[in-house]
């Protein structure tokens, strides 16, 4: 009888220790889902999937692209590689570095053409094309938005390198709390509507839309701010916001995820149409995008992703 009891009682503690072991890989599993948004990722790839006709032909369309240059270093460039927007007037990209504060050109290869010190700037973290030969350039810790004129010579060509002094140039400050490292990190510029598009990182995230800037500086003050967070809270299945687009033939945004290893295309009134992962095997990608800060779209849909510390990614639409 005490052998009989002995042998419940053991065999009682292995089943205890299995089932809290069951739940306990249970509860790690569904912290997993929950942190890297599987769920929501599961629930818009079936959604999108379901609305690819609707969709793809007045998208962006994420799913359809591929990288045609993956992980590509950008020459004279070792580290802090940050923001990145396309200029259609000048047919190539400006990018930015924060350490040091530099604004770079570049062709759509990702060479670089012309170097420019950013003088005055302090921790430089985006940059976006605004029309009429202007940029927009983001200091995350100052919150700051510095407009800025692109470098180039009387006869339209791109100057030799040389200092952009910030005090010369207008700027406009954001409250989006306290200033850290978890300030402003994405810009994205609606040439026709005169939005301009800011995303802070995390704690919370953020998505604003300011609108009239160009208006402004025309001396126009017409400035009117839109607090989008609610949709990038409800709507976006990413941990942080690190760059975003705003793509003028369809009128969608582009977030950019780092933690996430994401791509997500939106309307601006927050509904979710694509994403695209970046994480290794997807997209034709060799390796993940190990730490994504900046992306735009040129005028042909090509789509540019720039990496942390000096990696180029270009991607395509591939055609049905």
């Amino acid at each position: 009888m005490y052998s009989m009891d002995k042998y419940l009682l053991s065999r009682s503690r292995k089943v205890s220790a299995w089932v809290w072991g069951l739940v306990g890989l249970v509860l790690i599993t569904g912290f997993q889902i929950r942190t890297h948004h599987l769920d929501d990722r599961l629930y818009y790839w079936i959604n999108t999937y379901w609305h690819t006709e609707d969709w793809q032909e007045r998208s962006v369309w994420l799913p359809a692209y591929r990288v045609e240059l993956d992980a590509k270093p950008v020459s004279g460039v070792d580290t802090n590689l940050s923001g990145l927007t396309f200029d259609p007037d000048q047919n190539l990209l400006w990018a930015v570095t924060n350490g040091p504060n530099e604004l770079l050109a570049l062709s759509r290869d990702g060479d670089v053409k012309r170097r420019y010190n950013l003088a005055g700037f302090q921790d430089v973290e985006a940059v976006s094309y605004a029309g009429n030969g202007q940029l927009v350039i983001a200091e995350e810790r100052r919150q700051s938005l510095v407009i800025v004129d692109v470098p180039i010579d009387a006869d339209g060509k791109l100057s030799p390198g040389r200092a952009l002094s910030r005090d010369q140039y207008p700027s406009l400050t954001l409250s989006l709390g306290e200033a850290d490292n978890k300030g402003l990190e994405g810009l994205a510029y609606d040439l026709k509507g005169d939005r301009l598009f800011v995303t802070k990182e995390r704690d919370p995230r953020q998505l604003l839309e300011v609108h009239g800037l160009r208006a402004s500086l025309s001396n126009d003050f017409s400035l009117r701010i839109r607090d989008l967070s609610s949709t990038v809270k409800d709507k976006v299945f990413a941990t942080d916001l690190s760059s975003v687009v705003f793509d003028q033939q369809s009128g969608h945004l582009v977030l950019l995820s780092d933690e996430s290893k994401l791509l997500i295309e939106m309307t601006d009134e927050g509904k979710v149409v694509s994403f695209r992962s970046l994480a290794s095997g997807f997209a034709g990608l060799q390796k993940g995008i190990p730490q994504a800060e900046g992306v735009t779209i040129d005028v042909d849909g090509n789509l540019y992703v720039v990496s942390e510390p000096n990696l180029f990614y270009r991607f395509a639409r591939e055609s049905d």
